[in-house]
Protein backbone atom coordinates (compact mmCIF):
# COMPACT_ATOMS: atom_id res chain seq x y z
CA UNK A 1 0.00 0.00 0.00
CA UNK A 2 3.00 2.26 0.04
CA UNK A 3 2.21 5.54 -1.63
CA UNK A 4 -1.54 5.01 -1.83
CA UNK A 5 -3.36 8.31 -2.21
CA UNK A 6 -6.96 8.41 -0.99
CA UNK A 7 -9.27 11.14 -2.21
CA UNK A 8 -12.47 11.33 -0.21
CA UNK A 9 -15.63 13.26 -0.93
CA UNK A 10 -17.62 14.99 1.80
CA UNK A 11 -18.84 12.51 4.42
CA UNK A 12 -17.33 9.57 2.50
CA UNK A 13 -16.37 6.62 4.69
CA UNK A 14 -13.33 4.41 4.52
CA UNK A 15 -12.32 1.37 6.55
CA UNK A 16 -8.69 1.45 7.67
CA UNK A 17 -7.39 -1.53 9.64
CA UNK A 18 -10.87 -2.29 10.94
CA UNK A 19 -11.79 1.28 11.92
CA UNK A 20 -14.45 3.18 9.98
CA UNK A 21 -13.36 6.76 9.32
CA UNK A 22 -15.71 9.40 7.94
CA UNK A 23 -14.48 12.45 6.07
CA UNK A 24 -15.68 15.90 7.09
CA UNK A 25 -17.57 18.56 5.15
CA UNK A 26 -14.96 19.09 2.40
CA UNK A 27 -13.17 16.90 -0.09
CA UNK A 28 -9.85 15.69 1.23
CA UNK A 29 -6.80 13.87 0.06
CA UNK A 30 -4.29 11.95 2.13
CA UNK A 31 -1.42 9.55 1.60
CA UNK A 32 -1.21 6.17 3.27
CA UNK A 33 2.42 5.52 4.13
CA UNK A 34 2.16 2.23 6.05
CA UNK A 35 2.78 -0.52 3.51
CA UNK A 36 0.59 -3.14 5.23
CA UNK A 37 -2.44 -0.97 5.99
CA UNK A 38 -5.75 -2.61 5.08
CA UNK A 39 -7.98 -0.03 3.41
CA UNK A 40 -11.45 -0.31 1.91
CA UNK A 41 -13.63 2.50 0.58
CA UNK A 42 -17.09 1.70 1.83
CA UNK A 43 -18.60 2.96 -1.42
CA UNK A 44 -16.63 0.22 -3.18
CA UNK A 45 -17.67 -2.50 -0.75
CA UNK A 46 -19.67 -5.47 -1.99
CA UNK A 47 -22.52 -6.29 0.39
CA UNK A 48 -22.68 -10.04 1.23
CA UNK A 49 -26.10 -10.29 -0.45
CA UNK A 50 -24.63 -8.77 -3.63
CA UNK A 51 -21.81 -11.34 -3.92
CA UNK A 52 -23.92 -13.38 -6.34
CA UNK A 53 -21.70 -13.53 -9.43
CA UNK A 54 -18.24 -15.04 -9.95
CA UNK A 55 -16.38 -11.70 -10.06
CA UNK A 56 -18.32 -10.28 -7.11
CA UNK A 57 -17.55 -13.39 -5.03
CA UNK A 58 -13.81 -13.01 -5.63
CA UNK A 59 -14.06 -9.26 -4.91
CA UNK A 60 -15.89 -10.04 -1.69
CA UNK A 61 -13.13 -12.43 -0.58
CA UNK A 62 -10.51 -9.71 -1.16
CA UNK A 63 -12.70 -7.27 0.71
CA UNK A 64 -12.90 -9.61 3.72
CA UNK A 65 -9.10 -9.50 3.99
CA UNK A 66 -9.15 -5.70 3.90
CA UNK A 67 -11.84 -5.52 6.58
CA UNK A 68 -9.92 -7.93 8.80
CA UNK A 69 -12.68 -10.55 8.69
CA UNK A 70 -10.55 -13.12 6.86
CA UNK A 71 -6.91 -13.95 7.46
CA UNK A 72 -4.70 -13.17 4.47
CA UNK A 73 -3.10 -16.62 4.70
CA UNK A 74 -6.50 -18.29 4.41
CA UNK A 75 -7.66 -15.96 1.67
CA UNK A 76 -4.64 -16.22 -0.59
CA UNK A 77 -5.32 -19.71 -2.02
CA UNK A 78 -9.05 -18.96 -2.23
CA UNK A 79 -8.42 -15.74 -4.15
CA UNK A 80 -5.88 -17.32 -6.48
CA UNK A 81 -8.27 -20.19 -7.20
CA UNK A 82 -11.10 -17.70 -7.90
CA UNK A 83 -8.90 -15.63 -10.22
CA UNK A 84 -7.84 -18.80 -12.04
CA UNK A 85 -11.49 -19.79 -12.52
CA UNK A 86 -12.28 -16.33 -13.89
CA UNK A 87 -9.38 -16.63 -16.33
CA UNK A 88 -11.04 -19.75 -17.76
CA UNK A 89 -14.02 -17.62 -18.83
CA UNK A 90 -12.69 -14.09 -19.34
CA UNK A 91 -10.22 -14.68 -22.15
CA UNK A 92 -10.05 -11.25 -23.81
CA UNK A 93 -6.84 -9.23 -23.56
CA UNK A 94 -8.13 -6.55 -21.17
CA UNK A 95 -9.60 -9.08 -18.76
CA UNK A 96 -6.41 -11.14 -18.83
CA UNK A 97 -4.42 -8.01 -18.02
CA UNK A 98 -6.62 -7.21 -15.01
CA UNK A 99 -6.58 -10.82 -13.81
CA UNK A 100 -2.79 -10.80 -14.08
CA UNK A 101 -2.67 -7.62 -12.00
CA UNK A 102 -4.99 -9.15 -9.42
CA UNK A 103 -2.87 -12.30 -9.22
CA UNK A 104 0.34 -10.31 -8.80
CA UNK A 105 -1.28 -8.14 -6.12
CA UNK A 106 -2.48 -11.18 -4.15
CA UNK A 107 0.95 -12.78 -4.37
CA UNK A 108 2.46 -9.54 -3.04
CA UNK A 109 -0.11 -9.23 -0.25
CA UNK A 110 -1.60 -6.07 -1.82
CA UNK A 111 -5.27 -6.87 -1.40
CA UNK A 112 -6.53 -3.35 -2.14
CA UNK A 113 -4.77 -3.44 -5.51
CA UNK A 114 -6.21 -6.91 -6.15
CA UNK A 115 -9.69 -5.61 -5.36
CA UNK A 116 -9.21 -2.65 -7.71
CA UNK A 117 -8.16 -4.92 -10.57
CA UNK A 118 -11.06 -7.30 -9.95
CA UNK A 119 -13.63 -4.50 -9.67
CA UNK A 120 -12.64 -3.32 -13.13
CA UNK A 121 -14.06 -6.62 -14.44
CA UNK A 122 -17.55 -6.00 -13.03
CA UNK A 123 -18.89 -4.07 -16.07
CA UNK A 124 -17.62 -6.76 -18.43
CA UNK A 125 -19.24 -9.46 -16.32
CA UNK A 126 -22.53 -7.53 -16.30
CA UNK A 127 -22.42 -7.25 -20.11
CA UNK A 128 -21.79 -11.00 -20.45
CA UNK A 129 -24.73 -11.83 -18.20
CA UNK A 130 -26.96 -9.36 -20.06
CA UNK A 131 -25.97 -10.91 -23.41
CA UNK A 132 -26.66 -14.40 -22.07
CA UNK A 133 -30.17 -13.35 -20.97
CA UNK A 134 -30.97 -11.77 -24.34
Amino acid sequence: MSGLILKLGPHERVLINGAVIENGERRSRFAVISPQANILRLRDAVHPDEANTPVKRVCYAAQLVLSGDLDAGEARPQLLRGIEQLSQVLKDHDSRLQLGRATEAVLNGEYYQALRALRSLLPREARLFAAARA
